[in-house]
């Protein structure tokens, strides 16, 4: 499981890097957002990958905090996702309106 969740962090990684280094806007808007679903996925690893694990005491009592998932990186994710989908959104308004202005959607604001 480990493994797998390793190689999807690399694959958004390094597909949000390669989209980022292109000419076209959206496609740098694209690489943000992949580059921060990578980040969430890696804050959210940070939690312990337990499965089946109860996030809280099901018993009321002292219980081992070994065996309880950890809550705040997927609190901190969620808060990310909301904030990513916020800011993927400004940017994309800001695509249309520069596009608008200068009639292409070229990072640089020229085609070659």
């Amino acid at each position: 499981m480990e493994m797998v969740l390793a190689i999807g962090i690399g694959v958004f990684a390094g597909s949000g890097v390669w989209l980022l280094l292109r000419p076209r806007t959206y496609q740098v808007i694209i690489g943000l957002s992949l580059l921060s679903y990578a980040v969430n996925l890696f804050i959210f690893s940070m939690g312990r990958l337990k499965i089946g694990a109860p996030p809280i005491l099901s018993v009321p009592g002292v219980g081992d905090p070994a065996t309880m998932a950890d809550p705040t990186p997927q609190a901190l994710v969620l808060t990310a996702i909301v904030i990513g989908f916020a800011m993927t959104a400004l940017f994309l308004v800001l695509l249309l309106a520069a596009r608008g202005l200068t009639g292409t959607d070229h990072v640089n604001g020229r085609e070659d």
